[in-house]
């Protein structure tokens, strides 16, 4: 077994291997995985925080050794909230960060990756200061604007189950990569009247299959990413855009994940 570091802001995660093949998520800035098999120029990983696997280019990943693998694993992780920055070391090498990047070693303006110190002055955040629903949503609302992209987890491009996914992530709380794990996580909500801010919506298609995802705001708004990430109202319906003026998703379940 191989152990990986992202050194990328962003590494494009695909279903087969080649850069034709479909995007189905992304690596960010500070995440790790096991490397599981090889093909040519591509690495078969999976994600060390929710096991999901896919094929990445293996020039855009970091091979490390298990026990400083191990030694991030345990690390209380700091996350930048800057939407796009840089973070310096001292022999003048850049790294470029967006929203999301998990800073290793994190204390006081610095972080380190093996033997190297790198200087960010952005802002982050600490999950263990202040996790809670209101976190949530102000983390969730960073994005606001953010396109839809299939597979995506940057402010950059996102998609709905990518969204709470990291959102929950920068907060303390992990969740499962896609909508029809995430389901399955945390306590339900009997009516919408009862729902909090923080809590997770989930929605249907036709068929009963789960569809979508969002974090309600309160019981009547919703922020979820459906072209972009926007908020939306909400009711026993489901999601009703203003700007159409029509339902665009069917309201399945409501979960709540819980804060210790």
């Amino acid at each position: 077994m191989k152990y990986g570091f992202c050194e990328q802001a962003v590494v494009p995660v695909r279903s087969q291997p080649g850069e034709q093949q479909e995007m189905t998520n992304q690596l960010l800035f500070g995440d790790l995985v096991f490397v599981k098999d090889s093909l040519n120029d591509w690495l078969l990983i999976e994600t060390s925080n929710d096991n999901y696997e896919g094929w990445i280019d293996k020039k855009q990943i970091q091979i490390i050794d298990q026990n400083i693998f191990k030694d991030h694993q345990k690390e209380h992780p700091i996350y930048s909230l800057e939407l796009c920055s840089n973070a310096v070391s001292e022999s003048k090498k850049a790294l470029r960060l967006t929203m999301g990047a998990r800073l290793p070693n994190y204390s006081n303006g610095h972080f380190q990756i093996k033997d190297q110190l790198y200087y960010f002055t952005g802002n982050t955040s600490n999950p263990k200061e202040k996790a809670g629903n209101k976190q949530i949503v102000q983390t969730a609302q960073n994005y606001l604007g953010s396109p839809y992209l299939w597979g995506g987890r940057s402010p950059f491009g996102i998609d709905c189950s990518g969204f709470t996914q990291i959102v929950f992530k920068m907060c303390g709380k992990q969740l499962q990569r896609d909508a029809s794990q995430q389901i399955e996580q945390g306590e339900t909500v009997n009516l919408l009247q009862e729902a909090k801010a923080a809590d997770l919506a989930f929605f249907e298609n036709r068929e009963g299959n789960i569809n979508h995802v969002g974090i309600l705001l309160n019981n009547t708004s919703i922020i979820h990413a459906y072209g972009i990430v926007r908020i939306d109202e909400i009711d026993h319906q489901g999601i009703y855009n203003t700007d159409t003026k029509k339902y665009t998703h069917q309201l399945r379940i409501i979960k709540r994940i819980l804060f210790q």
